[in-house]
């Protein structure tokens, strides 16, 4: 991971839009501050497209889609994204599954989850669950004291014996039964709200993120950068981003974003 201080100025100057993780990426202990509040806000104002990617529930995305300084929201993974119309006063939604296949899902991911409860000790259902429409969220560092690594991949490894699909973030382990992930539904929301094929120009976006649950992302966007705390999950994520900021959390978000303004400012 190169650091982002040689991220070339040309072409943080030819972004046209941020995906950005949430969670101890725009937050810093599990707050969103002031600073990364108005970072989103600042990007905005130059015509930049800001959509959060995030592992949080559908009640959570309602409000940012409608309330943040935001384009759009990808929520619980991948499984669906808002996009509120201003001017029309509607939120569009697109879900992967339609609803009687989520409903008979999430029944079978709360038999699992009660699995997960009674074999690893410390473990709770997420605070958030209630407002979740697809996955099963298991707390391991958010409201609990954070767990030890082995017991992470325990959590991991129950979902995935009875075919879930499971995915590790800085607080909560997600499952959910299906294929999808936050890259694929990033890519439908480009097409239908953005109006961009990104597989045809990546490169004009930045990913960021903090977590191995992102290396979809990570993979994908040439020009994705990781907060410094990505460092904590270096061992296991499977690709990398390109670049790291010096500084966690929210704090690095903001550093990312001063440096894609300045960038704009500077060849303006």
């Amino acid at each position: 991971m190169k650091p982002l201080s040689i991220f070339p100025t040309a072409i943080l100057a030819s972004v046209r839009g941020i995906f950005t993780d949430i969670d101890d990426t725009l937050t810093t202990d599990g707050r969103l501050t002031a600073q990364a509040y108005s970072a989103m806000e600042s990007l905005q104002e130059i015509g930049m497209a800001v959509v959060p990617i995030t592992g949080r529930p559908a009640g959570w995305c309602d409000q940012i889609a409608r309330m943040w300084p935001v384009d759009g929201v990808v929520g619980e993974n991948g499984a669906f994204y808002f996009c509120y119309d201003r001017k029309k006063q509607q939120m569009n939604r697109r879900y992967v599954d339609g609803i009687e296949k989520r409903k008979n899902n999430k029944e079978k991911l709360m038999i699992l989850g009660q699995t997960v409860l009674n074999n690893v000790p410390g473990t709770s259902i997420s605070a958030d669950q209630l407002y979740r429409e697809t996955d099963l969220a298991i707390d391991h560092g958010e409201d609990v004291p954070t767990l030890p690594r082995t017991e992470i991949e325990k959590i991991v490894s129950i979902f995935e014996k009875a075919g879930a699909t499971a995915k590790v973030s800085s607080i909560h382990v997600n499952a959910w039964f299906g294929s999808y992930d936050k890259l694929t539904m990033t890519q439908y929301f480009a097409a239908d709200c953005l109006g961009v094929d990104l597989n045809i120009c990546e490169s004009d976006f930045v990913f960021s993120g903090d977590s191995p649950n992102d290396s979809p992302m990570f993979g994908f966007f040439s020009n994705a950068v990781g907060v410094a705390n990505v460092r904590d999950f270096e061992d296991s994520l499977i690709v990398p981003p390109k670049y790291i900021t010096k500084n966690r959390g929210g704090l690095g978000f903001s550093e990312l974003a001063t440096s894609l303004i300045e960038a704009k400012r500077d060849l303006s």
